[in-house]
């Protein structure tokens, strides 16, 4: 297999690219489904080896550029996980956070925590998988009085999206490490509660370890058309189903049968509202597309506290640069990324959480979804320094 990148330059382009993609059932990368190729759209597609022997010189016979990013994909994703078996990697006192994890290791990762760390960490379950697996969270924070403001934190809702998840525990690897020397991280941790799901999807995560590394959506079962899986964030009761999404079961956005259909969404909205009173942030990490995107997703209308929210993310896009020079775009996620209706964030945000925030973390398409582990390290940092910016941002309080 091979993952290409096209531009279609003309709205011929695009209707040749469109209907080619949709009769090939290619793997979109970016955008996520074919309804937002427009002109200019930069579109990765993961092409089967047995579809690029058609499609490649269909493309050049219609005169249409393409660029290779990944020649050989099964070679690449060995590459990033390879190494694996091999490593000593049962010790939880020395857990590695520049690897990706498997869910186990993960869930073992969180008890171990829940254990040691017990002045800081709570970990609960908010509910059950489709296939039966709790859906943990932590609760971190010191326990300095009774009621306090909290920020929601979620990663991998999308499966194949490794470096969320990563980032979720980098997360609290840092809070645990620094809070005592690092003013800040004390201020956050004394002043607010921090929800932490590293993974959302769990059984959709679980299966791109297992079967198909570039899985996104769930596992609930279609009886119909014999698809797996609803795309968890297109499964909100907000617009649910309007534009970006799709009715149809095999399809990468479907929707789902109805809102909160997924027992994963269900059971976090579940949270949500039973606790909007007291969650000021609502936080989600995807990838790829180094993007910070704020509501709405599921139209073009700017949000009420606006200049707050936008100040809020300039401030976190100019922190995340200051470490590596990684320029971050950011603004509403239907002008930024392009329009789709029941996300997380948008019924986060309905639901009167006041600073709703999805980041897109590296890269821009050099590797996709195989962001390999030497770049953990360098995603993560910078990632902090933008949710800590974010979170002081919270404190202050913006009017």
């Amino acid at each position: 297999d091979k993952v290409i990148r096209v531009v279609p330059e003309s709205e011929r382009e695009t209707q040749i690219l469109k209907a080619a993609f949709n009769r090939l059932k290619v793997d979109l990368w970016q955008p996520s489904s074919t309804f937002h190729i427009v002109k200019g759209t930069v579109t990765d597609i993961r092409v089967p080896q047995n579809t690029s022997r058609s499609l490649l010189p269909y493309l050049q016979q219609a005169n249409i550029e393409y660029t290779i990013l990944i020649s050989d994909l099964q070679k690449a994703v060995e590459n990033q996980t390879g190494l694996r078996s091999h490593r000593n990697r049962r010790s939880i006192s020395e857990y590695n956070y520049e690897v990706y994890h498997s869910l186990e290791e993960i869930q073992d990762w969180m008890h171990h925590l829940n254990k040691t760390h017990s002045d800081l960490v709570h970990m609960f379950s908010v509910g059950k998988s489709y296939e039966g697996r709790p859906l943990f969270v932590l609760k971190l924070g010191k326990r300095s009085r009774p009621y306090k403001k909290a920020v929601w934190i979620d990663c991998g809702i999308h499966a194949r999206e490794w470096i969320g998840p990563a980032f979720c525990q980098w997360f609290v690897k840092e809070a645990l490490q620094t809070h005592q020397t690092d003013p800040a991280m004390r201020k956050m941790l004394t002043q607010l509660y921090f929800y932490i799901m590293p993974v959302f999807n769990v059984d959709g995560y679980h299966f791109s370890w297992t079967n198909d590394r570039f899985w996104r959506k769930t596992r609930s079962k279609n009886t119909r058309f014999r698809c797996h899986g609803v795309d968890a964030n297109r499964n909100w009761k907000v617009k649910w189903c309007d534009e970006g999404a799709s009715f149809h079961p095999c399809d990468d956005t479907y929707c789902g049968p109805f809102p909160e259909s997924e027992p994963e969404v269900k059971a976090v909205a579940h949270f949500l509202r039973k606790h909007r009173k007291q969650i000021k942030a609502y936080l989600s990490f995807h990838a790829y597309a180094q993007m910070l995107l704020y509501p709405y997703s599921y139209k073009y209308a700017t949000i009420p506290n606006f200049s707050c929210v936008e100040s809020a993310a300039y401030n976190a896009v100019n922190a995340l640069e200051s470490a590596y020079g990684i320029r971050y775009r950011y603004g509403p996620a239907s002008s930024t990324l392009y329009v789709s209706s029941g996300s997380s964030m948008d019924w986060a945000y309905k639901s009167g959480i006041p600073y709703a925030f999805a980041f897109e973390l590296r890269d821009t398409g050099h590797f996709g979804f195989l962001l390999p582990e030497t770049l953990i390290k360098p995603t993560c940092t910078e990632t902090m320094l933008a949710v800590k910016n974010i979170t002081l941002h919270l404190l202050k309080k913006c009017h």
